[in-house]
């Protein structure tokens, strides 16, 4: 059973446009609820939502779907993708939904899913639910539809667990962080946690309009996070994406921390209080060989999966595993969450700052990265360039003439029309010579 509208991580694209439409969110709603529809107990479902302004429209229309075949909805209002994931689980509810488009400019949005355990939906149950969306959905009778309601605690249940994951021995005392919340979902949750375990907490991306979700700010455009951190004299930067899912970690001379790095010092430190399942780490296969190398020199496993931290999560509960992540700084810890959580993954970093007693610069360079170059390609939708007869050529002989001493990985975007080129190795001058010969292919393969 394939998919056509769910994507890497949900439903995504630019709001009031297919499928980011309110008829596309209320259909959606109403196959969803009807496949986790399940007993003879009320159903609930839990929805948040980040802070952009197409959310109220996505929101009232999936609610209007929930509804209307018989599911109560609980409104959690902006709140951290992970939030939802915690609280599809803790509130018993049958389904979970965050209203996101990540770290997306405004103008996009987006559908993730969560079942009643908490964890994203596979891509089996998302097939089923497409297919239910193509045919009538039986709606409930006029008695038995569903209510609404806005849940006022849902912020400080999260706070409060997100806190508990912080060792009880430490306190953030004396230390100085910038927290770049992005202007999205967690611009109340994370600088709470942070104050109330001590930290002097800068404030930016604090501030949205509906229209400012990662515009200048958050992880993916840190440098304002960077200057902040060195114009204030901080200990280091936490800088959150739209959703709160995924981190970057600024340490005091402003330089970025990747999530590379942070896996790597978790994953050390876990390893050394045998809390590390398994002795093993999930990442995709974007990591950098470096990582591989340095956590196998310790007796850690590197498994890779491909790109998307559902599929690391996937990965992770197969084999019992409880660390994983990607090096775009999405990092999974089912100890504590169902799904990658920057705030948690800052506090794991925060936690080794403040008992270790060194610059975060020392503590964060856990190992030498390999010279890695990505660069994307933009295509017209309906073209195919990875079928082109040149580009296979161009990749085949990237691949030889890396072969031993780096890798090539070519894949499409799951969000965008983007074909992504990344290849890695000890010689930073092949590296960069092979990906422009292929993003070259690829563009006039595109044209």
């Amino acid at each position: 059973m394939t998919r056509k509208l769910f994507g890497t991580d949900g439903v995504r694209g630019r709001a009031n446009e297919h499928p980011m439409t309110a008829e596309i969110a209320m259909k959606l709603g109403q196959a969803a609820g009807r496949r986790f529809l399940r007993g003879r107990h009320r159903h609930r479902v839990v929805i948040g939502k980040d802070t952009r302004l197409s959310g109220y429209m996505i929101e009232s229309a999936l609610t209007a779907g929930f509804v209307s075949v018989g599911m109560d909805v609980f409104l959690l209002g902006p709140a951290p993708t992970p939030a939802v994931g915690m609280l599809t689980k803790s509130l018993r509810a049958d389904a979970g939904v965050m209203i996101s488009a990540s770290h997306n400019p405004f103008h996009d949005n987006g559908i993730k899913l969560f079942g009643p355990d908490g964890f994203k939906l596979s891509d089996k149950v998302e097939a089923e639910i497409e297919a239910m969306m193509e045919r009538p959905i039986a709606l409930a009778d006029a008695a038995d539809l569903g209510r609404a309601k806005r849940i006022d605690d849902a912020l400080g249940r999260y706070i409060e667990a997100a806190k508990a994951t912080f060792p009880r021995h430490l306190r953030l005392d004396g230390l100085r962080v910038v927290l770049d919340c992005a202007n999205g979902a967690a611009y109340k949750t994370a600088p709470a946690v942070l104050w109330e375990l001590g930290a002097e907490v800068i404030k930016i991306g604090v501030e949205p309009n509906g229209l400012n979700i990662n515009a200048g700010v958050g992880s993916t455009a840190p440098d304002l996070c960077r200057r902040t951190v060195v114009e204030t004299g901080a200990h280091l930067g936490v800088a959150l994406d739209g959703d709160a899912d995924r981190v970057h970690i600024i340490d005091e001379k402003g330089e970025i921390v990747d999530g590379d790095q942070i896996m790597a010092l978790i994953a050390e430190r876990w390893l050394q209080s045998r809390r590390l399942a398994g002795g093993t780490l999930v990442a995709t296969v974007m990591s950098n060989l470096g990582l591989e190398r340095h956590l196998a020199a310790r007796g850690v496993r590197l498994l890779r999966t491909r790109v998307g931290d559902r599929y690391v999560v996937e990965a992770m509960r197969e084999g019992g595993f409880n660390l994983g992540g990607e090096q775009s700084g999405h990092i999974v810890m089912t100890d504590h969450a169902s799904t990658g959580d920057g705030l948690l993954a800052a506090l794991q970093v925060l936690a080794a700052v403040a008992e270790e007693g060194r610059p975060a610069s020392e503590v964060c360079a856990r190992f030498s990265p390999l010279p890695q170059v990505l660069r994307n390609v933009r295509y017209a939708p309906g073209a195919a360039p990875l079928d082109a007869a040149e580009v296979r050529r161009a990749i085949a002989a990237a691949e030889a003439r890396l072969a031993g001493a780096g890798r090539v990985l070519i894949r499409k975007s799951g969000t965008e029309p983007l074909i992504r080129v990344m290849a890695e190795g000890e010689d930073p001058a092949l590296v960069e010579a092979v990906v422009a010969e292929i993003c070259a292919a690829v563009e006039d393969a595109a044209a």
